[in-house]
């Protein structure tokens, strides 16, 4: 093994422990229970959903140009701290303010390490000669987030019922500590000697400097331009409509306590998209083309069959949406140039969630009138028009028969 190697695989092996610590929160799937029983009503907590989606969006792009102006690595041991700061307020002072406090902290976290992580592992992976392997290395990052996710679903409810909401708390308050213990164990290599190709090395940039170069970066190239609308729509919809698969696995007649078995299908769908990357990598614009347009017409049929069975095509469905979000994300990073990589990857980020928040309205309204089945229906026809626009797009510039990745 060479020194690079070991390199290689003591960074993949840093992330990997980050990402899963970062969402071994067992506060995750009872915080909605805690906020219930402190009395808020249902409007209340909406509103909490809607200030965590607000502050975290106007955060995204400063903190990525903080990322590019001071350190990548700080902003991901700081990320974590934060979102432990939230979950303390919420046991130790349970009440709407406390809420709304955490929600902005927890956002505050997530923009801080979204657009800097992306940016720290594929810099030093082009600074080892391994820039190749981002995709594989990001898709086994995001298992390991989903491991995480399972992991905390499945020990909140004994932890709970053992020690209550204070020790629910205690616990994620620990992995976010630990996450950030392992956020310092990322190399970071940010001279003009080492910047990664294609980059013009100037690692000084000020914070306004460094917004403005990946604000232009976004204006002027229009592959990176199009790179950004393709990780927004693609990671936005699914994203999105995850939200509501309880509501869908409901909808088929299956008894409550039925539902987690369901959802259990779409995280397995998840987990095997993430590690799926590798092949994903030899896929071209054709290929990518027919994996977005797959697995939304699987979706489409998944939801509109209406029985527990149709999870399983649900399941596929989200496999192929993590797979198309890890490609569409190492797409993005082989198309940025300049230094200000966090700030690029950190607008991505805000296009996703204003593209979010616009799903979950065109939900409500379509959910509401014809039930989940169609909404998520309906939700997967962007995935084909997506589909269509890369395969044309592409055919335009390539003969048929060519080969080449996604471009």
């Amino acid at each position: 093994m060479t020194l690079d190697s070991a390199r290689v695989r003591r960074l993949a092996g840093t992330l990997y422990a980050y990402a899963f610590l970062a969402d071994l929160v067992l506060l995750y799937p009872v915080y909605a229970l805690l906020f219930s029983d402190t009395g808020l009503s249902v409007w209340q907590i909406s509103s909490l959903f809607v200030i965590w989606s607000a502050g975290s969006t106007l955060l995204e792009v400063p903190s990525g140009a903080w990322a590019d102006a001071v350190s990548r690595r700080l902003l991901l041991c700081l990320a974590p701290l934060a979102g432990a700061a939230a979950f303390a307020l919420w046991v130790l002072a349970p009440s709407y303010p406390a809420f709304a406090l955490g929600f902005l902290l927890w956002g505050a976290g997530g923009a801080l390490a979204s657009g800097s992580l992306e940016a720290l592992v594929y810099s030093e992976l082009a600074r080892l000669g391994a820039a190749h392997r981002y995709a594989r290395t990001m898709g086994r990052a995001r298992t390991a987030e989903t491991v995480g996710l399972v992991l905390a679903t499945a020990l909140a409810g004994p932890v709970l019922a053992a020690g209550g909401y204070p020790a629910v708390g205690a616990a994620s308050v620990l992995a976010g500590i630990l996450a950030a213990l392992v956020a310092t164990r990322f190399p970071e290599h940010r001279t003009a000697a080492t910047v990664a190709p294609g980059e013009d090395g100037d690692d000084d940039l000020g914070w306004w400097a460094s917004l403005r170069a990946g604000l232009a970066e976004v204006r002027t190239d229009p592959a990176v331009r199009a790179a950004v609308l393709l990780l927004a729509v693609v990671t936005a919809v699914w994203g999105a409509l995850d939200e509501y698969t309880p509501l869908l696995a409901a909808g088929t007649g299956v008894a409550r306590e039925t539902v987690p078995m369901l959802l259990l299908l779409v995280w397995l769908g998840v987990t095997a998209g993430g590690l799926l990357a590798p092949l994903g990598e030899r896929l071209g614009s054709r290929g990518y083309a027919v994996l977005l347009a797959f697995s939304g017409a699987v979706l489409a049929a998944g939801a509109l069959i209406g029985h527990p069975a149709g999870f399983v095509l649900v399941g596929v469905a989200f496999c192929g949406f993590q797979l198309a979000t890890v490609l569409a994300d190492a797409r993005l990073q082989d198309r940025i140039t300049g230094t200000s990589r966090a700030t690029v990857t950190s607008l991505a980020g805000t296009a996703t969630d204003v593209a979010t928040i616009g799903v979950y309205g065109a939900y409500a309204v379509v959910a509401a009138g014809a039930g989940n089945g169609v909404a998520f229906a309906v939700l997967s026809v962007p995935y084909l028009i997506v589909a269509l626009a890369v395969g044309v797009r592409r055919t335009a510039r390539v003969p048929v028969g060519a080969g080449g990745r996604m471009g």
